[in-house]
């Protein structure tokens, strides 16, 4: 690494120095930009360097001063208006007049297998550009995306290295796959949390079925095309982004203290039938230990980029190295990224062109222990870290019982396990233009991986129940072997008033994955590098592996035609067969779309009318597919257990069952929707509209059918594709850009998704899936499927009241005072399983974002809002009760301690009688508004920094999740999870807020 990184210097230094001779011999020219409507100055136009990223902006008057080779070409941008290039050619002079332009309707917009202007667009598709990405904060691309694209709900999930949930237009499924299609310069992949986001120049969301179609049987969870900063024409150009900065846990949950926790468990005993003595003869212990002060930390966290780009008129590159070094909030967590990523394009001569995209990422971590969370919410705090003489506190000492019984210090120091991930994949093509309007294009692609995941448990021996009487070795391993083959052919023509562009393709597809676990006892450990597996007990080594192979071939086309810039028409389809559905009748799968689009706005009836400066009409239908199910589901499997052996004259024989039912066989989710859109542009399209309608319906979606216990399975159900499942809703965007007259230019947006999921209809009828996670639950299914409800709601007991005395709960057996009181749904005079009602709903109804850009001067401002609401969370932290786990300090306070003391709050006896099952108590608000991220960058002055041999110096602050509004009582509300056990909240990684300072240099 040190000798790579050696001569990427040397070539930087080479770099420089060119880059200085080339300054050396630079003018200075000054000028003005107006108008060309009204002849007004225009403050705040971006003039470019063409082929480089250096340049500067008009001041408050119009003016300008920059610092240019004597044969360079200078690029004029300006919101609204036409852009325009003027060649310097050894002028010290140049004005210029811009005209305006319906720019926004200009706008190239990516969609799959090429790009489309955005007035000619009849899908739903949103985009965010590459800059708008990197002013944020986030590592992941994914989580930059949070509140910028209607429609578009993210969750991140915190634990560095992580990649956030993304949902598009609601959860479609409830057992297949339910992330979107990645496709990174025509490379497919599941997940983008490999990729630098300062790599990325923009990246289009495919919202509707229509525009995801072309994608086939991986397109029904939504496609996210992302395409990579690419090489320009001219000198070269060196970038550095760097920031460094440290992450805070935000709202922290307040825990009881030592005397406080004394008093309750007190409290519980004595409620106990008959009542227990109580476990603490002294309540006034102090404050004792405070678990997240004692294990959680603020981070630090550096993040840098380097890129070199440039070309010729027969090549182009762009190489970069990123590096970034994030610590998690859990004391001893790390996560390390490099990557490093090459393009090179050649116009071989006229016709042809290839080019080649390659990167490679290495990331490394030392993980937190998956359990930290939920063991520092429930650990007591009486327990010390210490004791006097250096040996770890004992919950066993206090007699605690199971549900503390944890030190989560020692938790944390026993807890040996690294990750390490290897990654390199890219494409290589090549594109032929022929007969004027023919293009012919290949490519291959392949991203090949490796994970490792190495635990290491040493003999200790920490408490009484924290300990380990051997050491233990564990190893997982796994490999992904993935590669693509796609030919496209596409002819593209204009005449009089008609264009048309029709595409023609074909694919093959081959995705591997080798899994080995493999562990050994009585490893014995000097260094992190002598782990080996051959060092265990011969006896005691195990090791299983596994693998998955699929292939996939695909024909597809798609004609998209244009009359009078007025009517537009897109249709395409795409047959995809899939090896994993081999031996059934649905190998092979169709999947068309169309899409229409009226430009109202260019009929000669409009001409005239001063109110939209556009107006378009869009609508469109198309069939997607969801590959993504379980795999190998139909093999029916043989179990052998030590319960199945029987002894035949003395001699033990193995027995064997059929224990589980499959389905004869599994095919793919199939997803038809329709989308109705409005595009209207006002005040010569200062002002953007964009209204959306949209109904999609996931149909032969997997679900649970009951089978009766009597047939001897395991299981009480098998899984088949009998389901319907709808998302319905409505999404809008509004931008704003304009400049004042003062200097200041500025643009606003908000966008607002609207989404209601339901499961349409079953062909088992009302039998439901329950799921919930009964470990997390205490034992209890805390959320229920169920046809004509949406996926994985809250089901449960609804609270009315608290049990004031032991006479008012004598009429309900089982319960008694201070313990819950629960509606008696059905009347019949108990309280039993037929008794819950719904309790909420873990998808939101509503996400939002406003995001904001100024620039006056050279200050530039980045504000962002997000939120969701209409979503409900399950507090699972405060149910799960096994024994004498603490509370927090919200419930301390607010607690039922004797007749009339609380008629919401129960007793501190929540592990008694149905106090820990799932209520209405422990479901709360998900609503939550964020300030998302907010950054101030100030640019140097092109005279300061021409001085230093620079194009651009930027400084900027940044603070990401710095402020959060949400009424739930725990970290908070961003609960993510598997369609069916989504919105429950134990032992999830905190939110943390993100301040750091940074800055952006060109060369």
């Amino acid at each position: 690494m040190k000798r790579i990184f050696t001569r990427i210097s040397v070539l930087a230094a080479f770099c420089l120095l060119t880059i200085n001779v080339a300054i050396a011999q630079n003018i200075t020219v000054k000028g003005k930009v107006i108008d060309g409507g009204d002849k007004t100055p225009l403050p705040g136009v971006s003039i470019l360097i063409k082929g480089t990223q250096g340049g500067t902006q008009t001041d408050v008057n119009g003016s300008y001063s920059i610092s240019v080779p004597a044969n360079a070409t200078l690029v004029f941008n300006f919101v609204g208006y036409t852009a325009q290039e003027q060649a310097v050619n050894n002028q010290t002079t140049i004005n210029v007049s811009l005209a305006s332009s319906t720019q926004q309707l200009e706008q190239v917009v990516v969609v799959g297998y090429g790009t489309q202007r955005k007035i000619d667009v009849t899908g739903a598709v949103g985009t965010v550009k590459g800059e708008d990405i990197s002013k944020q904060a986030s590592v992941n691309p994914v989580s930059a995306l949070q509140g910028k694209v209607a429609g578009v709900s993210i969750t991140n999930t915190g634990t560095p290295g992580s990649s956030p949930q993304i949902t598009i237009r609601g959860t479609s499924t409830i057992y297949g796959k339910t992330g979107p299609l990645y496709v990174v310069d025509g490379v497919w992949y599941d997940d983008i949390n490999f990729l630098n986001p300062a790599d990325i120049a923009n990246i289009s969301i495919l919202k509707d079925a229509s525009s995801q179609s072309i994608y086939g049987i991986r397109a029904a969870n939504g496609v996210v095309l992302v395409t990579t900063v690419k090489g320009k024409k001219g000198t070269a150009v060196i970038n550095y982004n760097g920031s460094v900065g440290i992450q805070k846990v935000t709202n922290q949950v307040e825990m009881a203290n030592a005397s406080e926790y004394a008093t309750a468990v007190n409290e519980a005993y004595a409620l106990q039938s008959p009542p227990a003595t109580p476990l603490f003869a002294n309540t006034n212990l102090g404050t004792g230990t405070n678990w997240y002060d004692q294990v959680l930390r603020t981070a630090m966290v550096n993040n840098h980029q380097l890129s070199i780009s440039g070309g010729t008129e027969k090549s182009t590159y762009n190489f970069s190295l990123g590096y970034l070094d994030q610590d998690g909030i859990v004391k001893n967590n790390n996560y390390k990224r490099y990557t490093v990523r090459l393009a090179n394009d050649y116009q071989i001569f006229e016709p042809l062109k290839i080019g080649y995209n390659v990167a490679g990422t290495y990331s490394k971590s030392k993980d937190a222990p998956s359990t930290i969370f939920r063991a520092m919410y429930a650990a007591s705090p009486v327990v010390p870290v210490f004791n006097a003489d250096g040996s770890y506190g004992d919950p066993n000492a206090f007699n605690l019982g199971n549900g503390s019984n944890m030190n989560p210090q020692a938790t944390l120091d026993f807890f040996n396990q690294n990750t390490t991930k290897y990654k390199i994949n890219g494409n290589v093509y090549a594109e032929l233009k022929f007969l004027k309007n023919f293009t012919f294009k290949t490519s291959i692609g392949g991203d090949f991986g490796q994970e490792e995941v190495r635990g290491y448990v040493p003999k200790y021996k920490a408490t009484n129940t924290q300990l380990s009487t051997v050491s233990k070795l564990d190893i997982d391993r796994i490999e992904n072997r993935n590669w693509l083959v796609e030919n496209t052919l596409t002819f593209d023509k204009k005449w009089d008033d008609h264009s048309l562009t029709v595409l023609a393709g074909q694919t093959a597809q081959r995705n591997k994955m080798y899994t080995i676990n493999a562990d050994a006892q009585n490893v014995p450990y000097s260094s992190e590098g002598d782990l080996y597996l051959a060092l265990g007990d011969a006896a005691s080594r195990s090791i299983i592996d596994k693998g998955e192979l699929s292939t996939f071939s695909s024909y597809f086309a798609r004609v998209n035609y244009g009359y009078k810039n007025k009517y537009l028409l897109n249709a395409s389809i795409r047959r995809d067969g899939a090896s994993q559905f081999f031996g059934s009748d649905n190998v092979w799968g169709n999947f068309p779309s169309i899409g229409a689009g009226w430009v109202i706005s260019n009929e000669e009836f409009m001409k005239n009318q001063n109110i939209f400066s556009n107006l378009k009409l869009r609508g469109s239908w198309g069939k997607v597919g969801n590959a993504g199910v379980p795999f190998n589901p139909s093999t029916q499997t043989v179990d052998q257990t030590a319960a199945l052996i029987a002894i035949f004259g003395g001699i033990p024989y193995t027995g064997a069952s059929i224990r589980t039912i499959v389905p004869p066989t599994l095919f793919w989710e199939r997803s038809a929707g329709t989308d109705i859109g409005l595009e209207m542009g006002f005040l010569k399209n200062r002002l953007n509209i964009e209204l959306d309608y949209y109904n999609r319906k996931t149909e032969q979606a997997i679900f649970d059918i009951p089978v009766l216990g009597s047939l001897g399975t395991v299981n009480s159900s098998i899984i088949a594709n009998q389901a319907d499942i709808q998302n319905r809703g409505f999404e809008f965007l509004a931008t704003w850009a304009d400049k004042t007259s003062g200097g200041l230019t500025y643009s606003i947006s908000g966008n607002l998704g609207i989404n209601n999921n339901k499961v349409l209809n079953v062909t088992s009828g009302a039998n439901p899936i329950y799921k919930g996670g009964a470990g997390l639950t205490s034992g209890y299914l805390s959320t229920r499927t169920v046809n004509n409800r949406p996926i994985g709601e809250f089901y449960g007991y609804q609270v009315v009241g608290i049990f004031q005395t032991d006479a008012e709960a004598a009429a309900w057996p089982g319960f008694k005072k201070g313990d819950f009181k629960y509606a008696d749904i059905n009347g019949d005079g108990t309280i039993d399983l037929r008794d819950r009602v719904v309790l909420g709903n873990p998808n939101p109804k509503f996400t939002y974002g406003l995001n904001t850009n100024f620039a006056y001067k050279n200050f530039d401002l980045t504000l962002d809002i997000q939120g969701v609401a209409d979503v409900s969370v399950f507090n699972a932290n405060l149910s799960s009760r096994f024994g004498n786990e603490n509370y927090t300090k919200d419930f301390f306070d607010h607690r039922w301690t004797g007749p009339g003391t609380s008629n919401t709050y129960p007793s501190a006896d929540l592990a008694g009688g149905l106090n820990n099952a799932p209520n209405s108590f422990y479901v709360e608000k998900g609503d939550y508004i964020r300030l998302r991220n907010i950054q101030l960058g100030y640019s140097l002055p092109a005279s300061i920094v021409n001085k230093w041999k620079m194009q651009r110096l930027r400084v900027f602050l940044n603070a990401q999740n710095a402020v959060n509004i949400f009424g739930y009582k725990g970290f908070s509300p961003e609960v993510g999870g598997t369609p069916t056990n989504a919105g429950i909240d134990t032992n999830v990684y905190p939110l943390f807020a993100t301040y750091n300072f940074g800055v952006n240099v060109t060369f």
